[in-house]
């Protein structure tokens, strides 16, 4: 027994065991649970007969990749799974949905789950339908399949579901889940048809292939798959053994195999993938003379691929070295294992030796090379016994289906671009109807509200939202900002401002008094620093500087506009006695007290009606405060 690489312990699980927490591309990914724990038993018989009752559908249904299966799990709790890439082919895909909902009306008891590389793409084609509160971030393990229909777990009941809670709760609370009937209907419309769609999407081809390939068709025609998808993924390595054709050409002599005429069938992307590629024949391969032979050159390449699939399979089941082996490998290069060391090195080496001694003492490593050798086995199995071209002369393969379908394409996408066109459109009719019943229910409301709306609530609330929100030292910072902090010292900057103020008033009273021939200031200061008397006491000289400072603002501010912008105390009373309004032009030029209520609740609805009904910085704020201002209906009139 090899000793396992350092980071597998009892604390750590072994990579092999545990699946890539990424899905692999184009791939299907289905759960059932059952509603009631099962023993290992009940869940095998549960698993028999599920597969039982999707038969009839899938026995005789070409898959592109892989066919339907299920497997039995335990994590985290016993259940069925089963996983399948549909490749190019889509049907695939919604065929597999069409078999869980037939398995969930089968089988009311349990629930379905279904994903793929893009998500739970159910929600995404119903994604017109979905109710608002919906979106990818929430909608982990929330839809399922049962008796026959989606559902849908509510935020309302389980906010943040783990799969425990959603199972519960479809048990218990099944109607509550139920999706509403148009995303029900979207679904449907994706599997309408099935399975007789299935069937439609197959395509049958006469080709001309050597006669070992024929007796594979024969008794295994589902290997088709296999073989186009080994076409289709070819290689620099694998084109190298379709030089050869060791396998089906009796060990690469063409000229001693022999040719016959069969009928294939296969799925229409299939079809698509060995019309749309071009590959020259091997040198061992006997093509006619004829070029332009469509059946010859299909048969080549069926011929060549399941060549190269043949041999690939065989190569890796020797190995065992599959995606088992891939995964493996990358859990070992995430978790540090070859310390950063440059592939090749012989440190390396001994490490990566370790590590594939370990894998192939595993289970995993049976398992991969038994999968990886089954076609391997099969084909062996067929070739093995006697055959010839005699087997074939008598049957009369059928004439090619029609192929208009490959060069007819843009209609279909067309038709499903304006099916999607016109639920885009449904969507945003619906949308805008329901905004402007809601916006009509707003201003309803709001012209109710206008009627009593009373201008003190905007004063009090705004009050109480600066004492809420402000402090002495200012607002707050956001906590994803980091400025850099300023520092102020109130009591150091005051003290400079007064400091240049005084200078300059004491600079216009040295002139006065030096132009009557009087001493300098630096005199007087001098003699009151001598007497030991101060200049003013602390608190008066404060006092002093305020008044001077207020004095000399308003004297600034009496040659500009700054008066008219504000509404004066003494302007609210010549308002309400009109027979006055000349008193005001007697009145000192200085300022009069500025009522700041008055003046608030005038900018803010000025404010508020400049912005005409739309988003603003002042219907911004007021919402903030939980204030909503009637509309101006009055304006322009």
């Amino acid at each position: 027994m090899a000793t396992p690489p350092p980071f597998i312990n009892s604390n750590n699980p072994n990579p092999l065991t545990q699946g890539s927490s990424r899905l692999p591309e184009d791939t299907v990914i289905y759960s059932i649970y059952p509603d009631n724990p099962l023993s290992q038993d009940s869940l095998q018989s549960l698993h028999l007969q599920i597969l039982n009752a999707v038969s009839p559908f899938t026995t005789s249904y070409i898959w592109q990749h892989e066919p339907f299966t299920l497997s039995i799990a335990f994590h985290p709790f016993p259940h069925l799974k089963g996983h399948l890439r549909f490749g190019d082919n889509l049907n695939d895909e919604w065929f597999t949905v069409f078999l869980l909902f037939r398995i969930s009306v089968a089988f009311p008891s349990v629930s379905i789950q279904v994903n793929d590389s893009d998500g739970d793409f159910l929600l995404i084609e119903a994604a017109y339908h979905l109710p608002r509160w919906l979106n990818p971030e929430n909608s982990q393990n929330r839809s399922f399949i049962r008796r026959g229909k989606l559902h849908i777990i509510p935020k309302s009941a389980l906010p943040n579901p783990t799969l425990t809670e959603s199972l519960n709760f479809l048990i218990e609370n099944e109607q509550a889940a139920v999706a509403q009937d148009s995303m029900q209907s979207v679904i449907q419309n994706r599997i309408t048809g099935y399975p007789e769609k299935a069937k439609l999407n197959t395509h049958s081809v006469r080709v001309r292939v050597p006669v070992s390939v024929a007796r594979v068709f024969k008794h295994a025609p589902s290997l088709i798959s296999l073989a186009v998808e080994g076409f289709y993924d070819r290689d620099m390595d694998s084109m190298k053994n379709a030089a050869k054709m060791e396998r089906f050409l009796k060990g690469g002599k063409g000229g001693e195999e022999e040719m016959v005429t069969v009928a294939v069938k296969m799925s229409r992307a299939m079809y698509a993938q060995l019309m749309q590629q071009r590959f020259q024949a091997p040198k061992c391969y006997p093509m006619p003379p004829k070029k332009g032979d469509l059946e010859a050159e299909l048969g080549m390449k069926i011929a060549c691929g399941f060549e190269m699939m043949y041999q690939e399979k065989k190569k890796e089941g020797e190995e065992g070295k599959g995606s088992g082996w891939k995964k493996y490998k990358e859990s070992l290069e995430k978790s540090g294992y070859f310390k950063g060391l440059i592939p090749g090195s012989n440190e390396y080496k001994r490490l990566m030796e370790n590590a594939e001694e370990y894998y192939k003492n595993s289970s995993l490593f049976s398992k991969t090379r038994a999968m990886l050798n089954a076609p391997v086995r099969q084909i062996d199995e067929i070739l093995s016994l006697p055959y010839s071209a005699d087997e074939f002369k008598n049957e009369d393969a059928p004439p090619s289906d029609d192929d208009s379908w490959l060069y007819s394409g843009e209609d279909e996408l067309n038709s499903a671009l304006q099916d999607r066109q016109k639920e885009m459109e449904l969507y945003e009719l619906k949308r805008k109807k329901k905004k402007s019943k809601e916006q009509k229910d707003t201003g309803a409301s709001s012209s109710l509200k206008g009627e009593d709306f009373d201008l003190s609530e905007l004063v009090t609330t705004m009050q109480g939202f600066i004492h809420k929100m402000s402090s002495y030292e200012g607002a707050e910072v956001p906590n994803d900002r980091d400025p850099k902090e300023v520092e102020l010292d109130v009591e150091r900057f005051m003290k400079d401002v007064e400091s240049v103020m005084k200078y300059q008033g004491d600079e216009n009273v040295t002139r006065d008094m030096d132009d009557d021939g009087g001493s300098s200031d630096m005199d007087f200061a001098a003699d009151e620093s001598e007497n030991g008397s101060d200049m003013s006491d602390h608190e008066d000289g404060e006092d002093s500087f305020m008044h001077s400072y207020s004095d000399v603002m308003n004297n600034e501010l009496k040659s500009t506009t700054l008066k008219k912008s504000f509404v004066h105390a003494n302007e609210q009373t010549s308002v309400k006695n009109e027979g006055t309004s000349n008193a005001t032009e007697d009145m000192d030029e200085e300022f009069s007290p500025v009522d700041v209520d008055v003046n608030l609740v005038k900018n803010l609805l000025d404010s508020f009606s400049c912005q005409q009904g739309l988003p603003g910085p002042t219907s911004n704020l007021l919402g903030l405060m939980g204030v909503n201002l009637p509309k101006d209906d009055n304006k322009g009139k």
